[in-house]
């Protein structure tokens, strides 16, 4: 098991994902209504925070085309991190952690398939939304 990486200003477990895209942003404000309690950080992949917690794994914003959740397993991707992430949220959500019998090469290959096609199917911002509020506190 992987310690927190010395650029995690948290300590907890943080969610990586692409800032203007329409899919990965609405995906954010699903994740934070859904996990009540706080546990989750978030930080867009165009950020600083996230360059320096990619950084630390061997891996660029540039080369990652997938949400990321960094926590103290270390970095998770694609399916796996989205399947951790509902794992971590209110019930039932969690639930679905069972597609993880799914062997990954299909789940990755569904994911892969989505991310891809995320700006033509559900657009772009220009610029990274800014935080609810009340949930300045969780984005890094």
């Amino acid at each position: 098991m992987r310690g927190w990486p010395a650029a995690s200003p948290a300590n907890r477990p943080t969610i990586l994902f692409d800032g203007i895209c329409n899919l990965c942003n609405s995906s954010v404000r699903f994740a934070i209504a859904n996990d009540p309690t706080g546990r989750f950080a978030f930080a867009s992949l165009q950020s600083d925070v996230a360059r320096d917690l990619l950084a630390d794994f061997g891996r660029t914003p540039e080369t990652t085309n997938s949400i990321v959740l960094v926590d103290a397993d270390g970095l998770h991707d694609r399916s796996d991190a989205a399947l951790r992430i509902a794992l971590g949220m209110r019930s039932p959500l969690p639930l679905l952690f069972a597609a993880i019998l799914i062997p990954k090469k299909i789940r990755d290959a569904l994911y892969t398939v989505i991310a891809n096609n995320r700006y033509r199917w559900f657009g772009t911002s220009a610029t990274c939304p800014l935080p609810a509020p009340g949930t300045e506190s969780r984005f890094l």
